[in-house]
């Protein structure tokens, strides 16, 4: 049962557990007369019912009770959720037990002090504020980290996004790529990239403006990563119009499916298109490469190898993709030192 008034609802909340109704009486109003809400069980399965729905700031907890004794109420509390607290409530155990026994019982249960009956109230009442005003600043504490987590979270996902489309940004593509270069040279897995030019772009932003060009480029964008599935793939806008695609662990015929998937989602988008040389709607061109990366070759290479895959697409026509034969690179993948 729960005391209250609207003048109360800002004040600490402290949680009396007992099963003698004088007890529980004489507690409620040292605790009033400190200023504090007040709510009450008769036992400790009572107390773990109303800790769950008031989350109380404190909880003054008899040792010895019937149904579930204290010592048994005290180390379940430990382990119930709260939604509001990041910590549990402190509990300040009453106990009628003097021996040291039972003193190690209800701190190793999870106590964080405790008063003897017959109770000194000048000491319980001491006691309980500053139990109140600790607990109260453990969690301000946590919560202003947990605020801190959350900000910083939020400008390092500013710092790898890209604002217009929502993808991963350069700086986060080139940190992802290195991390996932070096990755597949220790596993001796193929590292795949698929650089992406969407065709005649500035022709579409003459003929239909920027502002259609950015919508243009966030549809783009979309559709990509709707291509990319697995969590260690990441689609990037690289610049202006030009998008990249990083798979790990994917060879020459899966990196040529999430190419074909791309191409494939970009034609459903049906943009229109009227200054396109060779559609009537928005399309891609890609290049595709694959290769196990070494530690001897210079990863730099690996991109001039897919652009030389890109720019071949448009030779040959745009909207479509090619691949960069493995075979061939030994006209790109320079050692490092030679």
């Amino acid at each position: 049962m729960l005391e209250t008034n609207h003048s109360e609802m800002a004040m600490p909340l402290v949680l009396i557990v007992d099963d003698e109704p004088l007890m529980r009486l004489q507690l409620k109003r040292a605790m009033k007369q400190l200023g504090y809400q007040v709510a009450e069980a008769t036992n400790g399965a009572e107390c773990l019912d109303l800790y769950v729905q008031l989350n109380p700031d404190l909880v003054l907890l008899d040792a010895l009770m019937p149904v579930m004794d204290g010592f048994t109420c005290c180390t379940k509390l430990q382990t119930l959720p709260t939604t509001e607290q990041v910590y549990p409530a402190p509990v300040l155990m009453i106990t009628a037990l003097e021996s040291e026994e039972s003193v190690e019982r209800a701190f190793e249960s999870g106590a964080v002090d405790y008063v003897t009956k017959p109770i000194h109230w000048a000491v319980l009442n001491q006691r309980v504020r500053r139990l109140i005003a600790q607990a109260q600043l453990q969690q301000q504490q946590a919560l202003l980290q947990q605020q801190l987590q959350e900000a910083n979270l939020a400008l390092q996902r500013l710092a790898n996004t890209d604002s217009l489309t929502g993808l991963a940004n350069r700086r986060c593509f080139d940190a992802h790529f290195a991390q996932e270069w070096r990755r597949m040279a220790r596993e001796k897995q193929p590292l795949s990239l698929i650089l992406c030019d969407v065709d005649f772009f500035k022709h579409y932003n003459d003929t239909y403006g920027h502002q259609a060009g950015d919508r243009c480029l966030m549809s783009v964008a979309k559709a990509i990563s709707s291509s990319v599935k697995r969590s260690s793939d990441l689609a990037a806008r690289y610049g202006g119009e030009e998008f990249a695609v990083i798979l790990p662990n994917t060879d020459e015929v899966g990196a040529a499916i999430i190419a074909e998937a791309i191409c494939t989602n970009i034609r459903a988008l049906n943009i229109a298109h009227s200054s396109s040389n060779i559609a009537e709607y928005v399309t891609l061109s890609l290049g595709v490469a694959t290769m196990v990366p070494r530690p001897q070759f210079n990863s730099e290479l690996f991109f001039t190898a897919s652009d030389a895959a890109l720019y071949r697409a448009k030779d040959e026509g745009r909207d479509r993709y090619c691949v960069q034969s493995s075979a061939s690179f030994s006209s790109f993948m320079e050692p490092l030192n030679g």
